[in-house]
């Protein structure tokens, strides 16, 4: 296939030629399954926008077909959504379908998409040939950023501050900067950062009185600075919305206050999507956090209502190392044995982990030597393993500072004091201590009482 052609695809502006680091940061799978409440439940009209995204990420799985098909869907809701310009809300999806073709080495195809995408950035008076930077175009990156993670807050609030640059009052626009400002704020824990996405969400509740996705971002940000009001909106947010991930938001808000609401929000999420994996999750963590507040104290029950929790999570996202990880922590309650086992094949998956997904099974695996087995060396070396993983995940650099101070504590309580001494040279090194007590700064200054970050 003539190099042409490809550089005309590579020049669109869709899903396909956006970066969303899926390989490292988050996998397809994940991130289908997220989709799949937002595209259903979204108070905006960017339901096209999800769909479209849905289509990129099963084309990355090579699933074509479904991909076409999610694709002819994308195109319907924005005929309903955006019957007024259709065409400028085309051009993403038209994008997609190249792509789709392309890899289906239908070129026919490939071209009649191309030829409609030249036509409308011909009709918008657009200098690029197959590409036009319209303020639709940049609110649906950044409406797809955030379907991709709250981790690209930032880069999703330069998308919309773009194109309310063009169109100041599109409430579409307003509304997602002020998600994106919530989600920058969830990655930096930083007070003006809280305060302009206070601001923005004030803003859009005051507009959209049922938008509940708007109020439990604003319950999750005022949550340490005005409780009551926080709760009130929490409270119309658990009553009135049908939203499983939006029910999943609010129940974190009530976990350290309230376990039974928290657990009972969950539950009802369950109802609403008994599919949907993460408020199986949720469930489980929070039994999980029975179990830790208070060991002895709770009935064999819990035990295995988080056992089921997770291996319900495991069976709609079976490659989920996260929900792995944590099974194989409950199922250390009852044996150590099958805890080590999970673990030591977690470990031997660990290369084709993402770099989070790698930090984390280290630092358990080391919890699991130290704690298990007694094996203070060993341990150090899978903390050290995954300190030395590239990446600013600012929740497992705070969680390795953490077990390297206590492991260097028991190192000097044993006596070993050159092994306390290279813990404390090793923190040094890598920067972990500053890093983290910089990171820890920001969090307690809004959530002084929780410690507790966004998943």
């Amino acid at each position: 296939m003539s190099r042409p052609l490809r550089s005309k695809l590579e020049s669109l502006q869709c899903h396909f030629t956006w970066d969303f680091e899926i390989k490292d940061k988050v996998d397809a799978l994940h991130i289908l399954q997220t989709l799949a409440p937002q595209a259903q439940h979204t108070p905006h009209r960017n339901r096209g926008t999800y769909l479209a995204m849905r289509a990129y990420l099963q084309d990355f799985q090579g699933n074509y077909e479904e991909a076409l098909d999610s694709l002819r869907e994308a195109e319907g809701a924005l005929k309903r959504d955006h019957p007024a310009n259709f065409s400028r809300q085309a051009l993403v999806t038209y994008g997609n379908y190249a792509w789709v073709y392309y890899h289906l080495i239908n070129y026919d195809m490939v071209d009649l998409y191309l030829g409609r995408i030249h036509d409308i950035c011909r009709s918008l008076a657009s200098p690029e040939a197959y590409s036009a930077m319209i303020p639709e175009i940049h609110a649906q990156k950044g409406w797809s950023l955030l379907a991709g993670g709250f981790r690209n807050g930032d880069e999703a609030a330069e998308c919309f501050r773009n194109a309310l640059e063009a169109e100041a009052s599109n409430e579409e626009f307003q509304a997602g900067l002020a998600v994106s400002a919530y989600a920058s704020y969830t990655h930096s824990w930083a007070a003006e950062q809280r305060e302009e996405a206070q601001k923005l969400l004030e803003e859009v509740v005051t507009r959209q009185p049922q938008n509940y996705e708007a109020k439990a971002y604003l319950a999750r940000a005022l949550e340490r600075e005005d409780v009551e009001r926080a709760l009130c909106l929490a409270d119309d947010v658990a009553q009135e919305s049908v939203n499983p991930e939006v029910l999943r938001t609010i129940s974190r808000l009530y976990k350290p206050q309230s376990l039974p609401r928290a657990i009972s929000i969950l539950k009802k999420a369950i109802v609403l999507d008994p599919g949907y994996h993460l408020p199986h999750h949720d469930l489980g963590m929070c039994y999980l956090t029975q179990l830790e507040s208070s060991p002895g104290d709770v009935g064999g029950e819990v035990v295995e209502a988080a056992i089921e929790s997770f291996k319900r999570s495991l069976e709609m996202d079976p490659f989920s190392i996260f929900s792995r990880l944590k099974l194989a922590k409950v199922y250390g309650e009852r044996s150590p044995a099958y805890e080590e086992e999970i673990y030591l094949n977690l470990m031997e998956e660990l290369p084709g982990a993402s770099k989070r997904c790698q930090q984390s099974i280290y630092i358990h695996w080391g919890d699991f030597l130290l704690h298990k087995k007694g094996m203070r060396n060993q341990a150090l070396e899978m903390y050290q393993a995954a300190a030395r993983i590239p990446g600013d995940h600012a929740l497992e650099r705070k969680q390795l500072e953490t077990r390297l101070k206590n492991l260097a504590r028991i190192f000097k309580e044993g006596g070993e004091m050159d092994q306390a001494r290279a813990v404390y040279s090793f923190l040094k090194e890598t920067g972990l201590q500053v890093t983290s007590q910089r990171a820890g700064s920001r969090r307690r200054g809004s959530w002084r009482e929780n410690g507790r970050a966004q998943q």
